[in-house]
């Protein structure tokens, strides 16, 4: 329960600011402070005055297709947050040509409005021309008032967040619209620090698109590395359904599904050239999944640490990761550098994260992990963790994955089948070139966040500064 108290008042005349709201979150969150705050700064105008739109795309019929000839990559409200946009979903070309409302440019800044509400990205130069769901809000931005880059860093600040989350209404599903944020209060400085904030957030944005592509080239150049060019742009559904098959099942599992067409053509082609099973590669390393334990909450200030789960494990930063007690925390759930996490526990559905891959490393090394990932460690010197993740974030990996699958409700990876899983192994050279690559993907990727937290200590600075 929120209460206030001496320390934190609630003026009668708040009331009648809010629309003479009587739920606590926009009188006990900090947003009525931050607006106060910004308010009282010299120059401070309302968001509506530096935008040339502040809108989403209103509903519409979702028809999707596979094949990206004939799509367009969609975000869902979740998917702003992707560091890697390989994974996206398609919506029918048609749909956006119908919708253009739909379709979002680099620059913007995306406010999820429904569900969870304040979630905010940058619009990345590689996203011209995708869409976008109508839970996600547009900040365009009016370049000849205001640098995106300074807006968007302004919008995600500790200043901007609590009164975009405040606004949200609702006692179950909360959401908030265009009106709710046209009259946000955006504090102004110098043309110099503003341009300055801008120039680091597209770098950051620049360094981001450059990590993915950076991970793309890899995994085409591991499947041609290894002589198997034809996987590159491997497409599953354009196969057919795998119908009427016979089998001869192994003791290791009766599943029908794990001895399906399109996955058995995958395995053998990895057969096919010189390769090592999984568990050979792990034997001297590590292939299994985390220890469940009972979580103690704490913070990051009082010997706390991050616990990632499989919802975060994706995204450019493990933001909404629970903050549980180190000291009660089994050493189990922290990895080595450059292990390779496969989602390991889930469903199956095309949108899911079961069997899909991410590498910890740099900044991501001192978090801990839920038992929900399936830790894959070289236990070969030759063989490193980025040479394998070239393959594993590839959709030819995870569907190979999904073949081995036990549960009947949500699946677990088949630990014993996953030990079999044949990696196909390139000359030394090549996997040194291929590991090299990946590396250089999440060092861009820890780079872009040290660049933005720059940005942001810039403005909280240059507010405080101002508030003297």
């Amino acid at each position: 329960m929120k209460i206030a108290s001496i320390d934190n008042p609630v003026r009668a005349d708040w009331f009648h600011e809010q629309g003479l709201r009587l739920d606590a979150t926009p009188y006990l969150s900090g947003a009525l402070e931050a607006r106060k705050r910004l308010e009282a700064l010299p120059n401070t105008v309302r968001l509506d005055r530096v935008t040339t739109g502040i809108f989403h795309a209103g509903r519409f019929s979702r028809r999707w297709v596979n094949n990206p000839e004939h799509g367009v990559p969609f975000f869902s409200s979740t998917d702003v947050l992707e560091a890697d946009y390989s994974y996206l979903p398609y919506i029918a070309r048609s749909a956006a040509e119908k919708f253009p409302r739909l379709l979002i440019e680099p620059g913007w800044t995306l406010v999820t409005r429904s569900g969870t509400v304040g979630r905010i990205a940058y619009a990345r130069p590689d996203v011209d021309g995708f869409a976008c769901s109508e839970h996600v809000m547009r900040v365009v931005p009016d370049e000849s008032e205001i640098r995106p880059g300074y807006l968007n860093t302004f919008l995600r600040s500790r200043f901007g967040v609590p009164m975009i989350v405040a606004s949200a209404y609702g006692a179950i599903i909360q959401h908030i619209e265009p009106n709710h944020l046209i009259d946000l209060p955006v504090p102004r400085f110098s043309s110099s620090l503003e341009q300055r904030i801008h120039n680091l957030v597209e770098e950051s944005a620049q360094l981001r698109a450059a990590s993915q592509a950076g991970l793309v080239a890899a995994t085409e150049d591991f499947f041609r590395a290894v002589g198997l060019p034809e996987l590159v742009d491997y497409r599953w559904h354009d196969e057919g359904r795998d119908l009427g098959f016979d089998v001869n099942p192994s003791p290791s599992s009766l599943r029908a599904m794990n001895y399906a067409g399109r996955a058995l053509r995958l395995k053998q082609a990895m057969a096919s050239v010189p390769h090592l099973t999984l568990g050979e590669i792990c034997r001297n390393g590590r292939l299994g999944n985390g220890p469940m334990f009972k979580r103690i909450d704490s913070d990051l200030g009082h010997g706390g640490v991050l616990l990632v789960g499989q919802r975060q494990g994706w995204w450019n930063r493990p933001e909404d990761g629970r903050v549980i007690s180190r000291a009660q925390t089994p050493a189990d759930c922290f990895v080595a550098d450059e292990t390779v996490m496969v989602g390991a526990q889930g469903l199956p559905s095309e949108g899911g994260l079961l069997g899909r891959g991410m590498m910890v490393t740099g900044r991501w090394l001192p978090h801990a992990y839920s038992q929900h990932f399936l830790r894959i460690g070289s236990g070969l010197a030759d063989i490193p963790g980025a040479y394998l993740f070239a393959l594993f974030r590839s959709e030819v990996s995870m569907r190979i994955f999904r073949s081995m699958l036990a549960g009947s409700g949500p699946q677990s990876l088949h630990t014993t089948l996953v030990a079999s899983y044949p990696i196909p192994i390139a000359a030394e050279s090549d996997r040194q070139r291929i590991a090299g690559s990946v590396r250089q993907a999440y060092r861009d990727r820890d780079r872009a966040d040290v660049i933005e937290d720059e940005a942001l200590a810039l403005l909280t600075q240059a507010i405080e500064g101002a508030e003297r």
